[in-house]
This record gives structure tokens, sequence and C-alpha cells, in this order.
């Protein structure tokens, strides 16, 4: 938590802060299958503390599939015992479905409940030690879990006065959902927006940006930071981004990092390996090396991360790679560090 409010400051640190993403590798890191890590908060807890302790992440995650919030609402969602889940069918068929949709206070959600009591474990294991972070889909991912994304996509032609008013409901539902995180103790709260790279930048104004921006305004006014996660290139989003409001901005592995942090001045720029290439498919010494480039051009907020989710299967002699690239100080580093 030192290093983290430092980092934000832009102050030196001694360590920069490890962000990778976890999830399915840190299910079977820990002997866990992904069914018990997706519906069982026990097993979601266990296996993040475990990659806490074995590689060097700086902050515990509540995060696992995007379907938390769907799934309570009436999407119909299969978990095969050992795989990802399945999404069977959108709940809004036809747009007409929308008016039977009601807003649902999350802790009567069995999947939103769940992940409140991830964190809430969290906080009696780690909390003001180590950040707990919580998730919520973006407001526009949401809309897309519901209604499918090419029905979606038509729709942002065909109908955007529709499109508009399903984004004020996933808008209420995912921000309900990141208040209660945050009220079970959640220090930062990630929104996944990943559909948001698939639309235009004058779109992104229209149909992700106001939403990103009123969600992020409400985790603020609650006390807690904001990390907007965009899967894809975002090469042409990056200055509209850097109004969201975000504390924390995820930089996927397509776009150069240092464009990135030109554009993010004054927030945390997290990023931005392959996640495939580089940390599944190489070598520690590519890992190390892509590090340490990462860390050259990544600026005084830089946040360590492969550009997106760990991939199952990672050699684990590759994320040490990435904590040994961490450890070591740049050349030009100089001043006083914070934190172990």
């Amino acid at each position: 938590m030192e290093r983290l409010r430092a980092t934000l400051a832009g102050e030196p640190v001694a360590r920069p802060l490890n962000f990778d993403l976890m999830m399915t590798f840190a299910a079977h890191h820990a002997g866990r299958t992904l069914s018990e890590y997706y519906l069982d908060h026990r097993a979601l807890v266990a296996a993040n503390l475990a990659v806490v302790e074995d590689f060097g992440i700086d902050l515990v995650q509540a995060l696992s599939d995007p379907y938390r919030e769907a799934a309570d609402l009436g999407s119909p969602v299969e978990f095969p015992e050992d795989g990802l889940p399945i999404l069977k069918d959108h709940l809004l068929a036809e747009r007409s479905d929308l008016s039977k949709v009601r807003v649902l206070d999350p802790a009567q959600g069995r999947r939103m409940s769940d992940r409140l009591a991830a964190v809430s474990e969290y906080r009696v294991q780690v909390g003001g030690e180590i950040p707990i972070l919580g998730w919520v889909e973006g407001a526009l991912a949401e809309a897309a879990d519901l209604r499918g994304v090419s029905e979606l996509m038509t729709d942002l032609y065909d109908d955007p006065d529709w499109v508009l008013a399903l984004l004020e409901l996933t808008l209420e539902q995912v921000t309900a959902f990141a208040i209660a995180q945050i009220e079970a103790g959640a220090d930062i709260i990630g929104i996944g927006d990943a559909i948001a790279s698939q639309i235009s930048p004058r779109m992104y104004r229209r149909y992700a940006l106001p939403f990103e921006q009123r969600l992020i305004t409400a985790i603020h006014e609650h006390g807690a930071l904001a990390r907007l996660h965009i899967c894809g290139d975002t090469s042409k989003l990056l200055t509209d981004a850097a109004t969201s409001g975000a504390d924390i901005i995820d930089v996927d592995w397509m776009v150069p990092f240092a464009d990135a942090a030109a554009a993010f001045t004054g927030l945390g720029t997290c990023g931005n390996f392959d996640p495939v290439r580089v940390m599944l498919q190489g070598t520690p010494d590519d890992v190390f090396d892509a590090t340490m480039a990462c860390r050259a051009v990544g600026g005084p907020r830089f946040i360590s991360m492969a550009g997106c989710e760990i991939p199952d299967g990672t050699p684990p002699a590759n994320l040490l790679a990435q904590r040994r690239a961490l450890d070591e100080a740049l050349p030009e580093a100089t001043g006083p560090a914070v934190g172990p």
C-alpha cells in the first residue's frame, strides 16, 4: 500500500509494483479447478494469496470472469468443472427484453455476493498491507454481455437511443456493485471495458467514456481508486481514456508503451509486454528484457504487468524473471526509495 501511494504520487520506490492480472493461472497454480475458482470465493482468495507469496504480485484480486453481473441478472452461464465459463444465451435477445431487467442489490446476487465475500476475506487477511482489487464490468462491456457483441454493434447504428437506455441500466448495476465492494474493503476497483477497443474514438466518446467517467466519480466518492482496463489496441483512444478520471490505466501489448506514458501524465501507467509471445512462450531472459524495456519508458508512475491476463500454463520461471527485473535498479534511478 505504501508503494502504491508513492507510485501514484510520482515518488521513487524500491521496487515497481507488479499488477499482473491473475485468474486461470492462479487457480491452477494453487491446485484448484476453474469452477472452484469462479464459484467459491475461498478458492479464489487462497489462489491469489499463493501468487502474491510465490511471485511477488503486489495486490490481491477479486476478478475471475466477466459474468458476475450478467449471471445474477438472469443470463444463463455454464461452468465446466475445469474450463472457462460459457454464456449460453444473451438475456436481451430482443430489444424489448430490456423492460424486464431490474437492477439487483449485489448482496442478493449469488455470484456478486461471492465476490463481496472474497473482498471481505482479503480485508481480514491483508487489509491495509496489500492493495485489494475489486472488479466490475464497464457499462458498455456489461451491455455487450447482456445483448451480445454483434447485436450491440448493430444497435449502435440502428437504435442508439435504446443503447443509451441500456447503458443507463448497466451503469446503475455496475456502480452498485463497485460501491458494495468498496464497502467490503476494496482499495481499487478495476473496470473491464474491453469492447471499447472495438469502436471508433467518436463512438467511444459517446457510448463508453461518459459512463466510465460517471462510474469512476462514484468510485472516488466512496474512497477507492479506479483502474481502467481496455483489452486490445487502444492507440486511438489514449487521449480520451486519459480524461476518464482513472487513477491507473492498463495498456495492452499492441500499444507503444511510451505513447501511453506520454498520454497518461500524472496517472499510473500499467503494462505492457505481450502476455502470450513473451510471458507464455518466451524465455526468462525474454521476460526480463521486456519488463526492463517497459520500465525504461513507463515514466515516474510506471506499474508492471503483461498486457492482459497471465495465461494458464505460463512457466513459473518467467514470472520470477519479471520479479527479478523489478528488483533491479535502473541505471538512472536516483533519490530515496519507499517501501520494502
